[in-house]
């Protein structure tokens, strides 16, 4: 879905070179048997924040990396099981929502929305993180 960003696997782990994966420590995804675990995806690619002032593309941005990292992980898009979303704004849940109905409407995953204080970059309107099960 993102074909701009470049992902890697070694087996267990997930990396897409983001600047927060190497700077923090941690990957894009985590495989533990059947379960794929991606951790929180904003809309930033090549270390810059796409979509700035535009929760609805900023989310259908992270939920491409994240099924990306899904898929690179062996997985696909209908083995999401659970979709987390943390908004910065309580006016962008339902275009939030709009973008997960959008990508996951006929799987239908588990879903928790979140208002948060901020994000890491506060051009970030959105953070979204998935969970598959091998079915």
């Amino acid at each position: 879905m993102v074909s701009s960003m470049s992902m890697e696997s070694t087996g267990s782990r997930v990396f897409s070179g983001g600047v927060w994966e190497e700077r923090y420590g941690y990957s894009r995804a985590v495989v533990v048997g059947d379960r794929v675990i991606v951790s929180g995806c904003t809309a930033t690619i090549d270390g810059e924040v796409r979509y700035v002032g535009d929760a609805y593309r900023q989310s259908l941005t992270a939920i491409g990396i994240a099924v990306d990292a899904v898929e690179l992980a062996g997985l696909t898009k209908e083995d999401v099981v659970m979709v987390r979303y943390y908004v910065v704004d309580q006016r962008h849940f339902d275009l939030v929502g709009q973008a997960i109905g959008e990508v996951f409407g006929e799987v239908r995953p588990a879903c928790t929305g979140v208002r948060v204080a901020g994000l890491v970059d506060p051009r970030m309107l959105v953070e979204v993180e998935i969970e598959a099960v091998r079915a």
